[in-house]
């Protein structure tokens, strides 16, 4: 049986009117990770595109990233570097401030996280304005990695983040 065909992935994905605030129509990706199938497909739906990529590094910014980068790296045979909130990284590190839509904020990565020339995966649970992928793109570029592209469980199309994030591909599984 194939997922594809057997599985709708955004029934699994409930929609919260007005959170965080007025007007904003919240993705909640909870049912999705309470539901074994549902998960499971969604990190092979992800992981389709890069199956022999030979990737090194898959990147994310905490933390909803996380949840969908760690079993993506163990599904396609690659390492995972976490990009953080300043302060929360021990050693020597790479930081990167940008604009959000209500005011600015800064991620940090590992100095030595990804090395120059590291085929890289970058991801996160919901692509919408591109800031924080953005940013995590601006660190991979001062290790010297070599981006492949950038994937994510939902895409909200009319925000425009595919091209924010240009030059680099973009893949997602659920758009709206």
């Amino acid at each position: 049986m194939s997922g594809e065909a057997a599985l709708d992935l955004k029934k699994y994905i409930r929609d919260i009117p007005d959170f965080p605030k007025p007007g904003i129509l919240f993705r909640d990706i909870t049912p999705l990770l309470a539901a074994p199938e549902a998960f499971r497909e969604i990190i092979r739906r992800l992981a389709a595109p890069y199956r022999g990529a030979k990737l090194d590094v898959i990147v994310a910014a905490e933390a909803r990233g996380f949840i969908f980068a760690a079993p993506l790296a163990v599904e396609l045979g690659a390492g995972f570097v976490p990009v953080r909130k300043p302060g929360k990284l021990p050693s020597v590190r790479h930081s990167h401030s940008y604009e959000l839509e209500y005011g600015t904020d800064r991620l940090e990565m590992h100095v030595d996280g990804v090395n120059p020339g590291q085929k890289v995966l970058v991801v996160d649970d919901l692509l919408a304005t591109g800031g924080t992928v953005g940013a995590c793109c601006k660190l991979l570029d001062m290790c010297g990695a070599h981006i492949i592209g950038c994937a994510f469980a939902i895409e909200l199309t009319a925000l425009g983040g595919a091209q924010a994030v240009a030059p680099h591909g973009v893949f997602s599984v659920i758009q709206y």
